[in-house]
């Protein structure tokens, strides 16, 4: 069984929301400098990078990510590979993209893992993302997890609706995916935020060969 680490390594240089507070990671403590140990410190947004988004992100009574319930983010997923020319993620493309049924997990490869295969590239507000049709459909089908490939499930000007009506169904999302390396097909998925009392938390994504 083959294990894919899809996750994004934070440095300096990821690609960030506009807006957000810039990537702080430095070595504090050096052993160089007579230091009995390297010792470091990080300061970021919580939806840097691989990370969750939590109900309290869109929703003004939502849960934090330290109330997610796990078995939602380990179990049976399945990645769906969408063709390069997709722009915008509706219910034609879920559809023709033959998700198999009963599932509860969909990761969703787009032309934005691209960008994750070599050295990191400016924040590319031309990302593919889904559209509140796309959304409700995968709430209708009763989908409990979706997880993207790049910083939003949402498109960039218009993120709350898509947002809202996945956090208000209870779907977990995952965004800042490294989907690049996987084909379309089914995987055991394990995906562990941090147990913040917040909006979101960075985690550490991995998917196993069934």
């Amino acid at each position: 069984m083959r294990t894919y680490d899809i996750s994004l390594t934070i440095t300096p240089d990821i690609p960030t929301w506009p807006g957000d507070p810039k990537i702080i990671l430095e070595r504090v403590q050096k052993i160089e400098e007579g230091a009995n140990a390297n010792g470091s410190r990080i300061a970021m947004s919580v939806h840097t990078g691989t990370h969750v988004d939590a109900p309290f992100h869109f929703l003004k009574e939502g849960s934090t990510v330290a109330k997610m319930p796990l078995k939602i983010l380990i179990g049976r997923a399945y990645v769906v590979h969408l063709p390069d020319d997709v722009a915008l993620i509706g219910p034609a493309e879920l559809e023709k993209a033959e998700i198999p049924p009963r599932t509860r997990r969909v990761l969703i490869r787009t032309r934005n893992s691209k960008q994750w295969t070599k050295d990191y590239k400016p924040f590319d507000k031309g990302y593919v993302a889904l559209d509140l049709a796309a959304a409700e459909y995968l709430v209708k089908r009763g989908v409990k997890l979706v997880g993207v490939d790049y910083l939003s499930v949402a498109p960039y000007g218009n993120t709350a609706p898509t947002h809202v009506a996945l956090l208000r169904a209870g779907v977990v999302i995952v965004e800042g995916l490294n989907l690049s390396q996987v084909t379309q097909g089914r995987y055991n998925f394990f995906c562990l935020p941090l147990k913040l009392e917040c909006d979101g938390a960075p985690a550490r994504a991995v998917l196993v060969g069934v």
